[in-house]
């Protein structure tokens, strides 16, 4: 079953307050209009990884747009087929070709199997994603909400304590120790951490 492509999705924050979330090109126009009449500094973050990101918001709407698509392109399921010519491999599958060093006897197992070595590859690789996929999310979740976190409550009581119930997988506790943070961050915190496991 092939996989749907996921928009990436920005957040941004003006002190406090959330301004709002959704695709890049959607959250630069609402900070533009915002921005010109600034009460605090805006932040704004890809929720993905929980890290701020600046976008360049110089210009009217349709050039502010339009560096952000040479920024963020579609996700490779959906850009347009190159018509230039292809090296080796499956180029309409998205294989990309790279070098992998292994020992001799790596090389011997990979080779002896059906298919060959970039068969069994994929094959290895696609079981431990399928194995470890869930702790993977959530690490990268957990992971995600540590840097939204210590960007806008690095200083916030509590803080310290709260990072250690994050990272043992207290969410009853962690909950407990943010309760008193603003709304919005501690919404927002909540959400890049636990919306996968609700």
């Amino acid at each position: 079953m092939a996989m749907i492509p996921m928009q990436r999705v920005f957040t941004a924050f003006q002190g406090p307050r959330r301004l709002v979330s959704g695709p890049a090109g959607e959250v630069a126009l609402v900070v533009k209009r915002v921005a010109a009449r600034p009460d605090e500094p805006i932040i704004i973050f890809e929720d993905a990884t929980g890290r701020s990101i600046d976008f360049d918001l110089r210009g009217g709407d349709r050039e502010v747009l339009a560096r952000l698509a040479k920024l963020m392109p579609p996700p490779v399921e959906e850009a347009a087929p190159s018509t230039e010519s292809r090296g080796r491999g499956r180029p309409k599958l998205g294989v990309v070709a790279r070098e992998v060093t292994l020992l001799p006897r790596h090389w011997e197992w990979l080779n002896a199997q059906p298919g060959g070595a970039s068969v069994a590859l994929r094959k290895l690789v696609e079981e431990a994603r399928r194995a470890s996929g869930d702790k993977d999310r959530e690490r990268q979740a957990r992971d995600a909400a540590y840097h939204f976190m210590t960007t806008m409550a690095g200083n916030r009581a509590q803080f310290e304590e709260a990072s250690r119930a994050l990272f043992a997988d207290d969410r009853r506790r962690f909950t407990g120790l943010i309760a008193d943070w603003p709304a919005d961050i501690r919404d927002h915190i909540v959400k890049l951490a636990y919306s996968d496991r609700a």
